[in-house]
């Protein structure tokens, strides 16, 4: 089992910055990705950014050139961020961070990040 959770969301101006965190302990013996999400109202869950267990990355297109992800790791935690600037009013949502072990998928609860315009 792998515990995911997640935190740095906030309200923030349009153009201003962020960073998001996420923290996934537990049986994590067999990484394939960690990634993070984002759902609007009324939209689906979107690819925001992932990273690799070789550290690959992928980026949606939206957020290509503004936003960065970076991974770390304890002995017992690995840890997930994501850099948010030039933030804009679309960038609303809830951000989900997820983590794909031996091929099982795992969420955290979200948070959620407000840009005002």
């Amino acid at each position: 089992q792998v515990q995911v959770v997640e935190s740095g969301g906030g309200l923030v101006q349009a153009g201003g910055s962020l960073r998001l965190s996420c923290a996934a302990s537990g049986n994590i013996d067999s990484l394939n990705y960690m990634g993070w999400f984002r759902q609007a109202p009324g939209k689906q869950r979107e690819l925001v950014a992932r990273i690799s267990s070789v550290g690959n990355t992928n980026y949606g297109a939206s957020v290509k050139g503004r936003f960065t992800v970076s991974r770390d790791n304890t002995q017992n935690t690995m840890y997930l961020y994501l850099q948010m600037d030039g933030l804009k009013p679309e960038d609303t949502a809830v951000y989900y961070c997820s983590v794909v072990n031996g091929g099982s998928l795992y969420w955290g609860q979200g948070t959620h990040v407000t840009v005002s315009s």
